[in-house]
């Protein structure tokens, strides 16, 4: 039989679900790439692999997908991960360097920007731009670095109100229920050994993994970030 292929996202928000993968039965039933977001996104949509761990919003660019997992990278308010870095306040920002690891997170920004600030910007890929998009741990220990943060998890949560699920486990085919099931309790079984995953991460002085992992990051694919992710892609088609 061959093995289902996944791509997962190699970075410290999804050492739970690595440690899940790797310390279950799952590990032998798979093939498991470890990519940045967009070339999960790419694997997936070009079909070199079943399964990722794909930003919302390239579902919008996959033609049959089936969301497989109770369990997702999303937050509640902040997620201190997902950032907008400006050098000046958001009403005078008028240039926007956008992160090239990333497709949600740049939609993100550029709705958050028509839709809830309305300061229409330039995108460029200019160093110098007033303000840049940035995801993943190359945020950890930056924000005292810059006069203006905005979290993008709080910020979509003061304009709609809801939760947001950044990066979901999506199928590019029909899986087997017991596949699907064998899945969803190995994320559980990650989620459920955090204290072991955080005890083999390097440690920082300059952010707080432990608090990042139990509280920013909200794992759980509840129907109101369903809801969100309905909405964020009516705001992207609308962009």
């Amino acid at each position: 039989m061959n093995k289902i292929k996944v791509s997962a996202v190699s970075y410290t928000n999804t050492t739970p679900f690595i440690y899940g993968i790797k310390n279950t039965p799952l590990i032998d039933e798979i093939e498991l790439s470890l990519d940045i977001p967009t070339t999960c996104a790419q694997k997936l949509i070009d079909r070199q692999v079943d399964v990722g761990l794909v930003p919302v919003a390239a579902l919008l660019q996959i033609p049959k997908y089936e969301i497989i997992s109770d369990y997702c990278i999303g937050a509640t308010g902040a997620v201190n991960s997902v950032f907008i870095f400006s050098n000046k306040p958001v009403h005078e920002i008028k240039t926007l360097r956008l992160d090239k690891q990333s497709r949600t997170s740049n939609n993100l920004a550029r709705v958050l920007l028509k839709n809830y600030w309305k300061q229409p910007v330039e995108l460029t890929e200019n160093q110098n731009a007033d303000a840049f998009v940035e995801i993943g741990d190359r945020t950890f220990g930056k924000k005292e670095s810059f006069p203006f943060v905005y979290d993008m998890g709080a910020e979509w949560m003061n304009f709609t109100g809801l939760p947001f699920a950044f990066a979901v486990w999506a199928a590019n085919k029909s899986l087997p229920s017991s596949f699907i099931e064998l899945f969803n309790k190995s994320m559980k079984f990650g989620l459920d050994n955090r204290d072991k995953v955080i005890d083999n991460l390097p440690k920082r002085d300059d952010f707080d993994i432990a608090h990042y992992l139990n509280h920013a990051i909200d794992f759980a694919l509840t129907d109101k970030k369903r809801e969100a992710i309905q909405l964020f892609h009516q705001y992207i088609q609308a962009l």
